[in-house]
């Protein structure tokens, strides 16, 4: 007896989304950086790549028209949607009733900006989402700062986005999004996305990154102090850190100070540290600076 493949349930392809766009007389817009996917085996690579647990709790954002959001409900146990634009939330629970009617209830849609979002009623353990490109680092920073029940992801962004998201030290495109993404976790390219199962088209393919949330390396200082150091390196990414740290430690020699004690070369530059040297400079500083009287 020869078993039957069970059929994939249904997602949204270009028809669909047109005719949703229609309905809504909603037209893609360059300022809320919006590409609705509308192929449907690309919606099944991303969901795969996320490698999601059936108990999980998903949080997405951008859904735009719910391309995305299908795949999501047929993998997960609960999907969160953040969605900036009030027509597109509104239409979303409609959109899951009509094509996932036995999953509809398992999706909460929230109308906000998500860079404004820092409290949810039901924890999110992963976010899987096609960002904006315009805002793809800090949405994916910020979700990390104040969601520590975020475990790992799968965000979808410009591909050379994703290549500064996940390049490592001494990479020409290591700079202030691989560094403060290196402090929760560990970010790998988990593959290409072309131009054409968009629309509409982008003019540049986008970049899978996935992420793997991990511990912040051991140090008295803070988030914030070791981001002030990053940023201030990378400011002026082609001075040697002695220069490029004089405004923020007070002085070139208040810099040098600091880096001797953290044990970096003071003429190296930002692009060769870790997140551990970027930790150690910021806790050098302030265990140099003297005591408020």
């Amino acid at each position: 007896m020869t078993s039957v493949e069970s059929t994939p349930p249904p997602l949204l392809g270009a028809t669909e989304i047109r005719r949703l766009a229609g309905e809504l007389d909603v037209r893609p817009t360059k300022t809320l950086g919006q590409n609705f996917v509308i192929d449907g085996n690309t919606i099944r690579r991303i969901v795969a790549t996320a490698k999601l647990d059936p108990a999980e709790t998903v949080l997405e954002v951008g859904p735009g028209l719910g391309s995305l959001t299908l795949g999501l409900l047929d993998a997960a146990a609960r999907v969160v949607a953040v969605e900036i634009d009030p027509k597109l939330a509104a239409r979303l629970p409609r959109t899951a009733a009509e094509f996932r009617p036995e999953k509809a209830a398992n999706l909460t849609v929230i109308l906000s900006d998500a860079l404004k979002v820092t409290e949810l009623e039901h924890p999110p353990t992963a976010l899987v989402a096609n960002l904006p490109y315009n805002v793809a680092v800090p949405v994916v920073l910020h979700l990390l700062e104040h969601f520590p029940s975020l475990q790992h992801g799968l965000v979808m962004v410009q591909d050379e986005v994703a290549d500064r998201m996940a390049a490592g030290p001494g990479n020409k495109t290591y700079g202030v999004p691989s560094v403060k993404g290196a402090w929760y976790g560990t970010m790998r390219k988990a593959g290409v996305i072309g131009m054409n199962v968009f629309w509409p088209a982008p003019k540049i393919n986008s970049g899978l990154v996935s992420f793997e949330r991990g511990t912040p390396p051991e140090t008295t200082a803070t988030r914030r102090e070791v981001f002030a150091v990053i940023d201030a390196a990378f400011a002026q990414r082609r001075k040697t850190l002695r220069a490029a740290l004089a405004g923020w430690a007070g002085s070139p020699a208040l810099a040098e100070a600091a880096l001797l004690a953290a044990g970096v070369d003071p003429q190296a530059r930002g692009e060769k540290l870790g997140i551990a040297e970027f930790a150690a400079i910021a806790e050098a500083k302030v265990a140099n600076e003297p005591a408020a009287p």
